[in-house]
């Protein structure tokens, strides 16, 4: 088949794209301190999924009688996106950020309960995180002259001029009641990640780095930035080895101590790990949760001032009580539940909370918990199509390691054995959670007739930090041992066809697929999304490769060995697999050129493959023809050559 790899695609819209239910997503939720209020930035996905074109605003009473949509300055136009939604202490007013449409500009607005807005503040860059201090003083995170979006899976910007120049700092800073312009709180050339207030306004705790904040979060340290004019810096808690990274810093409600998550993390923004505390005024560290069996994904001071955390443990989101966070005790169970939930936010006066609740069964809604009991009170995804297929949760032992996953299984299958494709996560540090299957690869999938198997092999979240850490130096051996242990445990219990396998991935998942292709001939056909074929030269060419070490255990210059042996490009005369590859043309965590190296060499082999680059597309795609484009050409790939 004919090899595309050089050739950058701007593509209109599908004619005759496949018909999907629009699928209403909610991006952010946050409940007012009276608990009675409930603001929400939401919008419909496009036909074949990802990020809502346009997004909406609203405000709705917290028992679901009614709701106000606000009308933004920049109107009902692609990127006029309201964001970082932040309720003032008294609750009489709403602060937000918007974007300007075409640009990497933000401003501040406030808005009133009655659904008028006011400009606070022009800005020349990104804006993120607005969170009240006490006397109206709003802080931020703030990237003055921002040359792209914030974040590494955001398109790069174009790579020319001094490589070496200095990139701008995303930086705490405040704005003051009645101030027209930002005061500053940490330096220039310092990275803030993640803060936290200290309260009564004594300043902020921190994760920051020096440099390329895309590049540098993998050796972020925690710090405490004391006043908000003449600040003090100061060093809390630096990682004790280079496996340990930081997340979500979370400060108690009296000042006195830091509680934060810490372990090995490919992704900022794929959190997962042990509890640590530390005082905030300094000294020792404490572990609160060692040799925990479940990963810990985000902190909360709760309302009686013990610290919770959200973990996942297997197949299950659980909510555990720490205590005050003084001492290693054994965790208290909340709740648990087989579901993904986002945006938990609490209002303690009011003894309420809000959160968006979604499972492999019903799509997500924005619930209340109000007296013990969670309540929807929205019904804006109710007309979606009844999911086409059943989830169950599998477990099985590989190497003598208990490993879990999820298998989708068709609703109405016709009689015999099925295909099966298996979707590899990315991460590697991730999981697989339940999920609404809605618009997407998968849907069209399942409405085919194919099984989907996903797994959550060694390198996941869910089983503690010696899981996660399992394949390091190690990577496309343990966790494809693991993945194929799965594949068999699935085909001794269901009806799937041996001989009709596919996998795809995207990211790690991308890589991964390129790696099995050239370990067995078990599967079929494959479709890598921004997957990596040399690990070696990809060291070179990525925008992030801090986080490389950490997992590799030295530099590609200090042991190119260890590169080498994971590198699918190095076993590539073994591919019989036909291969779609596919990535962004300014993607920098997995650059182009690594789905380009991978066509060219199957093309010269003489292995049937595709390869497609996205023009103007990061590691997240953001425009609907390009998911539209994807789905088409998948489920064309697989219906090839496993139908």
């Amino acid at each position: 088949m004919k090899l595309l790899a050089s050739l950058l695609l701007s593509l209109a819209p599908l004619a005759g794209a496949m018909a999907a239910p629009t699928q209403h997503l909610f991006l952010e939720v946050r409940l007012s301190p009276d608990g009675s209020l409930v603001a929400s930035v939401e919008g419909d996905a496009p036909p074949s999924g990802g990020f809502p074109v346009r997004r909406e605003l609203i405000l709705r009473s917290s028992d679901g009688s009614g709701e106000r949509k606000l009308t933004m300055p920049c109107g009902d136009t692609p990127e006029c996106w309201p964001a970082s939604l932040a309720w003032s202490p008294d609750g009489k007013q709403l602060a937000f950020v918007l974007r300007t449409p075409g640009s990497h500009a933000r401003s501040i607005y406030r808005a009133t309960r009655d659904g008028k807005v006011e400009q606070l503040l022009a800005f020349d860059g990104t804006i993120k995180d607005l969170r009240y201090g006490d006397k109206g003083v709003l802080a931020m995170l703030a990237t003055s002259g921002a040359q792209k979006e914030v974040g590494a899976v955001e398109a790069g910007a174009p790579i020319s001029g001094e490589l070496d120049a200095p990139t701008p700092s995303q930086r705490l800073a405040v704005l003051e009641p009645g101030a027209s312009s930002l005061s500053f709180v940490s330096r220039d050339g310092l990275y803030v990640y993640e803060y936290d207030w200290v309260h009564g306004n004594r300043g902020f705790v921190a994760t920051a780095a020096p440099g390329d904040g895309d590049r540098n979060w993998w050796i972020a340290k925690l710090y405490a930035f004391d006043g908000l004019k003449e600040v003090k810096e100061r060093l809390l808690y630096a990682p004790r080895n280079a496996r340990e990274q930081l997340a979500d810093p979370k400060v108690s409600p009296d000042g006195t101590r830091t509680a934060f998550i810490v372990g090995l993390m490919s992704d900022f923004g794929s959190t997962g790990g042990d509890v640590m505390t530390v005082p905030t005024a300094g000294g020792a560290p404490l572990a609160l949760t060692p040799d925990m069996a479940a990963s810990a994904s985000q902190l909360e001071w709760g309302c009686s001032g013990r610290l919770e955390a959200m973990v996942l443990a297997g197949d299950e989101l659980q909510r555990l009580d720490l205590g005050e966070g003084r001492a290693a005790l054994a965790p208290k169970l909340l709740w648990r539940s087989a579901e993904s939930l986002r945006d938990l936010d609490s209002a303690c006066a009011a003894k309420s909370s809000v959160s968006v609740r979604e499972n492999f069964d019903k799509p997500a809604e924005i619930q209340v918990l109000r007296d013990g009991q969670w309540k929807d009170i929205t019904r804006r995804n109710a007309e979606l199509a009844k999911a086409n297929f059943t989830a169950r949760s599998l477990h099985w032992t590989s190497e003598g390691r208990n490993v879990q996953g999820w298998l989708l299984w068709p609703e109405s299958p016709a009689p015999g054995q099925h295909p099966m494709v298996v979707d590899v996560h990315g991460g590697p540090a991730a999981a697989h959670r339940p999920h609404y299957v809605g618009n997407g690869v998968q849907r069209s999938l399942l409405g085919k007739g194919y099984a989907i198997f996903l797994p959550n092999p060694r390198g996941s979240f869910g089983q503690g930090e010696a899981f996660t850490q399992a394949n390091a130096q190690d990577f496309g051996h343990g966790d494809l041992r693991d993945i194929l242990a799965g594949v068999d445990e699935v085909i001794r219990t269901e009806a799937v066809d041996p001989q009709r396998l596919g996998i795809m991935g995207h990211s790690y998942g991308g890589y991964m697929t390129m790696w099995t292709v050239t370990q067995t001939v078990r599967f079929r056909a494959a479709v890598a999304g921004a997957g990596i074929v040399n690990w070696q030269s990809y060291y070179g060419q990525n925008g992030i490769n801090e986080w490389m070490p950490p997992y590799f255990g030295a530099t590609v210059y200090d042991d190119p060995a260890v590169y080498a042996k994971s590198s699918p490009i190095n076993f590539i005369k073994n591919v019989r697999t036909p291969t779609l590859a596919y990535v962004g043309g300014a993607d920098i965590e997995c650059p182009p050129a690594q789905t380009q190296e991978f066509g060219t060499a199957l093309h010269a082999l003489g292995v049937p493959s595709s390869t497609v680059i996205y023009e103007g597309e990061g590691h997240r795609f953001r425009k609907p023809e390009t998911t539209a484009d994807i789905e088409r050409r998948t489920i064309a790939w697989f219906e090839r050559w496993l139908h």
